[in-house]
C-alpha cells in the first residue's frame, strides 16, 4: 500500500519542492493550496491537487474529508503554508494580525485536529510543522509574524508529547533565509503598514536588509531535503534547522543574552546598509 502525504502551501517554494521529493519517493501526494492553476506542473508529475484556504474552515473540512474518503489513511502531513506580515505593532491593523494567526497557526491546528484521527487509527504517522528561525528569534517590525512562529513552536512541543503514545511523530522544521515569495510579501506588508509612519526609517532599514540578505538565501529544495530526511527517519529529531544562517541564528537567540541579540540585530543591519551604500557609490563612480 502506497503511503499518503499532504503538503500545504504547495504552489511555490518549500511546499512545491517538498511535493516533488515525496512523489519521487513513491508517496501518493496531495498538493494543497488556494490557487490550483499554479500547480499544473506538480499535477503532471503525479500530484493530486487539492484546493485549500486556511482562513476558511469549510475549505479545511472539505479537504480533510476528501483524504478520509479517497485514501482512508495519511502517513505524512507537512504544514508548510504561511506568510510573513510585517510592520510595527502600532501600525498593523488587528484584522491583519488575526489573519496572520489564522493562516500560520489556527489553520495548521485545524488540519491537525481533523487528520490526526486517521494517524491514531493507524498507530503511525508524521506531522511536520514548518516554523522558522523567527520562532526562536526576533526583530523590529516583525512582531506578528514572530508571534505566530513562536506559537507554532510551542504548539508542536505539546502536540509531540500528546501524540507519542499513538506512534505519531511531530517534527518542527526551522528554515533560515530561503529564496521564496515570502520576502516579497513581507516587504509589501511592511511598506503598507509602516512605510509612511513614525516607523518609516526602521521600515526602510528593514527593507534594505531583506534585499541584501536575499542574495545569500538558500534554495527551497534544501529545506525539502531536510523534510524528507525527517520523513524517512525511524526516529526523527524534534527539530531541523536548515538554510542560510539558520543554525547560528537559533544558537544566538537561545544561548546569548537578549540585549546582546538586540544589539547584534542592529549591528548586522548597519553593516548591510554600509555595504549597500558602498556598492551604490562604486556603481555611480
Amino acid at each position: 500500500m502506497k503511503k499518503v502525504a499532504v503538503v500545504t502551501g504547495a504552489s511555490a517554494g518549500i511546499g512545491e519542492a517538498t511535493v516533488k521529493r515525496l512523489i519521487e519517493q513513491g508517496y501518493t501526494t496531495y498538493a494543497a493550496a488556494r490557487r490550483l492553476d499554479r500547480m499544473a506542473n506538480l499535477e503532471k508529475l503525479g500530484a493530486i491537487l487539492m484546493p485549500l484556504d486556511l482562513t476558511d474552515d469549510g475549505s479545511i473540512v472539505q479537504a480533510t474529508e476528501r483524504i478520509h474518503t479517497e485514501q482512508g489513511r495519511i502517513d505524512v502531513l507537512v504544514n508548510n503554508a504561511g506568510y510573513g506580515s510585517y510592520g510595527a505593532v502600532e501600525d498593523v491593523p488587528l484584522d491583519e494580525a488575526r489573519r496572520q494567526f489564522e493562516v500560520n497557526v489556527f489553520g495548521l491546528a485545524r488540519l491537525v485536529q481533523l487528520l490526526t484521527p486517521l494517524m491514531r487509527q493507524q498507530r503511525s504517522g508524521k506531522i511536520l510543522n514548518v516554523s522558522s528561525i523567527g520562532g526562536k528569534g526576533w526583530e523590529p517590525l516583525g512582531a506578528w509574524y514572530h508571534a505566530t512562529k513562536f506559537a507554532v513552536e510551542g504548539l508542536s512541543d505539546c502536540l509531540r508529547m500528546e501524540l507519542k503514545p499513538f506512534g505519531i511523530d511531530v517534527v518542527v522544521i526551522e528554515p533560515g533565509g530561503i529564496r521564496t515569495e515570502w520576502g516579497k510579501i513581507a516587504l509589501d506588508t511592511l511598506q503598507q503598514a509602516s512605510g509612511h509612519t513614525a516607523y518609516a526609517t526602521q521600515a526602510e532599514e528593514k527593507r534594505a536588509l531583506f534585499i541584501a540578505a536575499a542574495g545569500s538565501a538558500s534554495d527551497p529544495d534544501v529545506v525539502a531535503g531536510e523534510i524528507m530526511r525527517a520523513v524517512q527517519a525511524v526516529r526523527p529529531k524534534t527539530r531541523y534547522a536548515v538554510g542560510f544562517f539558520a543554525k547560528p541564528s537559533i544558537f544566538m537567540s537561545t544561548f546569548l543574552p537578549d540585549r546582546f541579540n538586540d544589539w547584534m540585530m542592529g549591528a548586522v543591519t548597519k553593516s548591510f546598509l554600509k555595504r549597500q551604500r558602498r556598492k551604490s557609490v562604486a556603481q555611480t563612480a
